[in-house]
């Protein structure tokens, strides 16, 4: 078996939330109230205290300890030991696991689990607070829009400057120039300061230089979400392609579509700690059942003690119900599903205010978007009141799966406006009978049939006695 391309033990990293010694400017409102502290401190002073020392940098090939150093502890001037200390935050807490050369592994969570970070500790940019790590191999690391630019430079200049940062020596971007440019599709303004490139561009100048070097390692935050879907498409096959080629891919996104077709694995973080280390399907589907749970098929903003809205308009309640009127959040695919909501109109708009629908899948991706017309609103599209909306989602049309829906207001008034917008307001699952369908629809078929929609079609047969030869 060949030796791992990754290896992390027990890594841990925490975060002091604020700062110890604050700022080194302050208002005159602050000097003042921090007089009588600084007073009292003055008869009564506090005994140091001694941080946590953050490990040396890791060299390459061996794994790096970052585990605290009594030689590198200090302690705290005077004046900063006048302030008490904040509490701790763990980014990371003893993640381990390791990761096979040509493996494309992908790291899933919500924001805040502590992915980026351990993509930084990873690419050498942060330390470890405890725990050790060793990378075998040059790592490339894209873990931001622009990694490594400087705004006044051109694009061309800023492919030395970023390849340099990144490890490739003057030669190796002299060789590989023209295929960075072709793949980038900035030809254009290679010759123009990249501060005038859109974030699209940067993002699109910037993998293309972290794709063509000759590294071992390839380290990808969320950045691809920036570009345009054919980039994303052809970064999705340049990172295939360096998988056949025996290299090793970490990416982080919140793309689960990308995971699932790109990784062979995932990693799942919570709250810094990993939860799921497994095949790509599953991790995915892990994932999803923990982010959802919470999510609920009732939306009720007086239970969340805030307001939901603005001057013009304010979402009170919004819920799912079957087609006997019963609230729900499972219905089969035979069932129609009907989403309600309540809400006001605080005053008379000029043109039109429409409640909208949005439904979306498990990846998050759009299923499709409702709103009401003009002639279903009728004389209440402009008058303010309390108003109850809702609209049926046909029987055999949503395949089998789990579904979010967002509400929300638009109003004209008279330029487009959204009093508000709750994406992920509620949510359900379709499910399947199979003894129903099996043999009738799926004709013996047991696997999940693709896609987030399945209408129950008009079909029509004919035999034709003769074939064209048109």
């Amino acid at each position: 078996m060949s030796r791992p391309a990754i290896i992390v033990e027990n890594l841990s990293k925490k975060f002091r939330i604020g700062t110890s010694g604050g700022p080194g400017y302050h208002r005159l409102s602050e000097m003042l109230t921090g007089l009588p502290r600084y007073a009292y401190n003055q008869f009564f002073p506090r005994r140091s205290f001694e941080p946590t020392a953050l490990a040396a940098g890791p060299t390459e090939n061996s794994l790096t300890n970052g585990s605290p150093s009594s030689e590198s502890s200090t302690s705290l001037s005077p004046d900063a030991c006048n302030l008490i200390p904040s509490p701790d935050f763990w980014a990371l807490k003893d993640v381990s696991f390791e990761v096979q050369p040509g493996e494309v592994v992908g790291i899933i969570g919500r924001n805040g689990a502590g992915k980026s970070t351990l993509l930084k500790i990873l690419s050498r940019i942060t330390e470890p607070t405890s725990g050790r790590f060793g990378v075998r191999g040059r790592v490339a690391s894209l873990l931001e829009v622009g990694t490594g630019f400087h705004p006044e430079l051109t694009g061309r200049e800023n492919i030395y400057v970023s390849g340099v940062t990144l490890g490739m020596t003057r030669a190796e971007i002299k060789k590989r120039f023209d295929e960075i440019v072709d793949f980038s599709g900035v030809e254009k303004f290679l010759d123009t300061p990249v501060k005038h490139y859109s974030s699209g561009m940067q993002v699109r100048l910037g993998f293309a230089v972290a794709a063509h070097l000759e590294s071992e390692i390839l380290i990808v935050d969320e950045v691809l979400a920036v570009g345009d879907g054919d980039f994303q498409k052809k970064c999705l096959g340049r990172m295939r392609s360096l998988r056949t080629q025996g290299r090793t891919v970490l990416i982080v996104s919140h793309q689960m579509q990308v995971v699932s077709s790109l990784c062979s694995r995932v990693l799942v973080l919570t709250s810094g700690a990993l939860q799921y280390d497994g095949a790509a399907i599953e991790g995915v589907n892990h994932y999803r059942g923990s982010a959802s749970a919470g999510q609920s098929h009732v939306f009720d903003s007086r239970l969340m003690n805030k307001r939901i809205g603005d001057h013009v308009a304010e979402l009170h309640r919004a819920w799912l119900s079957n087609s006997a009127g019963e609230q729900s959040g499972v219905f089969d695919l035979s069932e129609s599903i009907t989403i309600e909501m309540d809400y006001s109109i605080h005053q008379d708009v000029d043109k039109v205010a429409f409640p909208n629908f949005h439904v979306f899948d498990e990846s998050g991706e759009y299923v499709f978007c409702t709103a009401a017309s003009s002639t279903q609103l009728g004389p209440f599209r402009q008058r303010r009141g309390h108003y109850h909306a809702s609209c049926v989602i046909p029987p055999h049309l949503l395949n089998a799966g789990t579904f979010t829906v967002g509400v929300a207001l638009t109003s004209l008034n008279p330029g487009l406006s959204v009093s508000f917008f709750e994406r992920d307001a509620l949510q359900f699952q379709v499910t399947e009978d199979f003894d129903a369908t099996l043999d009738n629809q799926r004709h013996g078929y047991a696997s999940r049939v693709p896609g987030p929609i399945r209408p129950d079609l008009d079909w029509r047969i004919d035999r034709c006695e003769t074939v064209s030869s048109e």
